[in-house]
């Protein structure tokens, strides 16, 4: 039994049930079977136009579009094209002449056997007849063209589906290790201290990992379990800077809200990062999230230290194109994302149309 279904998924079973399905196109079309002198007489006609649609369509797609076409020799395509239905017409003709207009003469009308007392070279002359026989030959051949064409866009789509996850799970890595690192170093100072927050650390960076471990593969999560996540790691910061950094985080329960996973949050490590490490004084964020609309409306806003270095605007620099990337990937023409970078402050504003 898996042999008989491994023999229809072959491409010889395709090729073979498509001119099937021709063949039995041609018959099964026939209004009046009494043009025709018997069953042989029919299937004989019919079955000689699929072996020129044949000829046609593989000498094409096989040969001629290789060689010149996907060369980008269009020039010389058409012309060995042209000599193609020629010399299929040509054929077509010939065995007409040779079999058919001897085997059937007598059940010819006036007009038919007219036309079979021509000679090869006459029948040929006839243009109109040229042209629609030439119509006939190509038909299949549009056909399965517009067929690879449509696989073709499908593996497209679907290379471009991949390459899309791989670049998306590259950019996430991209952005994970900063948590692990500076998270890491401030347990290591608590358990040196041997302080009561130890603990609480641990709970809230064993949520964290095993969230952004396990729970971000899919392209969109909910959104509160993101809002989860913010709030565990404002808590690590805010244990991590003490008194150094006020931060609000002002947001609405969105429960069946989805969003793409650990978009936001990069935007608030840039903003620990380059707000908040090198201030002397006090430094601030603001955040809010609520949904205006169909929209989801992200803002944050944090002060700025007098003094930035160059590796730290090259690291902004990067962290906001992996941002700008994943936007583009994940909501094509479905964001809007505003930075105002002022003297004293740095904000975002970020628009994306709910999921």
């Amino acid at each position: 039994m898996n042999r008989v279904f491994t023999y229809f998924n072959t491409p010889l079973f395709g090729h073979l049930f498509f001119w099937l399905v021709v063949f039995l196109y041609f018959v099964l079309a026939v209004s009046n079977w009494s043009t025709f002198a018997s069953n042989r007489h029919l299937f004989e006609t019919y079955g000689l136009i699929v072996i020129a649609q044949m000829i046609t369509t593989y000498t094409c797609i096989y040969v001629l579009m290789p060689k010149y076409l996907d060369r980008k020799k269009t020039g010389l395509f058409i012309f060995w094209m042209l000599i193609l239905l020629m010399m299929v017409y040509t054929l077509y003709q010939g065995i007409k002449m040779i079999y058919f207009d001897v085997e059937y003469f007598d059940f010819y009308d006036e007009v038919q056997r007219k036309f079979a007392k021509d000679s090869l070279l006459k029948r040929l002359s006839y243009f109109s007849v040229f042209l629609s026989k030439c119509i006939l030959y190509l038909t299949p051949t549009a056909l399965l063209l517009m067929y690879r064409f449509y696989r073709n866009q499908q593996k497209l789509l679907k290379i471009n589906e991949q390459k899309k996850i791989a670049e998306l799970s590259a950019l996430k890595q991209q952005l994970n290790p900063h948590f692990l690192f500076n998270t890491l170093n401030n347990l290591y100072s608590l358990a040196l201290e041997k302080s009561e927050r130890t603990p609480e650390v641990i709970e809230r960076l064993s949520d964290m990992l095993d969230y952004m471990l396990y729970r971000t593969k899919d392209k969109f999560v909910l959104l509160q379990k993101e809002i989860e996540l913010i709030e565990n790691y404002l808590a690590l910061e805010k244990i991590r800077y003490g008194n150094r950094v006020a931060i609000t985080f002002a947001y609405e329960k969105l429960s069946d809200i989805k969003i793409a996973p650990l978009l936001l949050l990069t935007f608030i490590e840039n903003a620990f990062k380059h707000g908040v490490r090198q201030e002397l004084k006090q430094a601030s964020i603001d955040i809010s999230l609520k949904l205006a609309g169909e929209d989801i409306l992200f803002k944050i806003k944090n002060t700025k230290p007098n003094s930035v270095t160059e590796s730290e605007n090259r690291e902004e620099a990067l962290g906001l194109k992996n941002v700008k990337r994943q936007l583009e990937l994940l909501y094509p023409n479905a964001y809007d994302l505003q930075l105002s970078d002022e003297e004293s402050t740095y904000t975002v504003q970020l628009k994306l149309e709910r999921k």
